[in-house]
């Protein structure tokens, strides 16, 4: 007697309760393998994420096929931000005298928006200049790549920790 094995979608593979779909078994085990003050470094489709991930701690470049915005609120749904530090993050900018393009004010809008939604209107963003951006960005745990296609799609997350209660641990 021959079974024949379902035709596995996207949407129906390997899913769990509760952890958005985009975090796949990879994603997951980067996340799960960073300790608190590790930094991630979440990029548009435009940045040199191969290269910068030979840098990186774990050597490791993730793709994710949805805009920052999506791709970010799925990994801070399940990462601790560092409460305990200034700033929880950066996010790439122009460098001196060149203004942001429309499009990088927006998807910088949504890039916070994501992240407090997730983590608290206590997340502290702040801009990093483009050059700077990518020197730090070499100093993270990994990088995952997005298709975000507008410009200055890139920021970099610190870990913390997971408190008592399972959400973010803060002072």
């Amino acid at each position: 007697m021959f079974f024949r094995r379902r035709q596995e979608t996207p949407q129906t593979m390997g899913l769990l309760k509760g952890i958005d779909p985009l975090l796949t078994a990879e994603v997951l085990h980067v996340l799960r393998s960073m300790g608190h003050g590790d930094k991630l470094c979440i990029c548009d489709c435009n940045f040199p994420a191969a290269a910068t991930a030979t840098q990186t701690a774990s050597k490791q470049h993730i793709t994710l096929t949805v805009p920052l915005p999506e791709a970010l609120n799925a990994i801070c749904s399940v990462l601790p931000l560092d409460f305990f530090m200034d700033v929880q993050g950066t996010y790439m900018a122009p460098q001196e005298g060149v203004a942001m393009p429309p499009a990088g004010v927006e998807v910088v809008s949504a890039m916070k928006e994501a992240i407090v939604k997730n983590c608290g209107k206590e997340a502290n963003i702040e801009p990093l200049e483009r050059f700077s951006f990518y020197d730090e960005a070499k100093t993270c745990f990994a990088v995952i790549q997005t298709m975000e296609r507008r410009p200055y799609g890139n920021v970099i997350l610190m870990k913390g920790c997971v408190g008592p209660d399972g959400n973010d641990l803060k002072p």
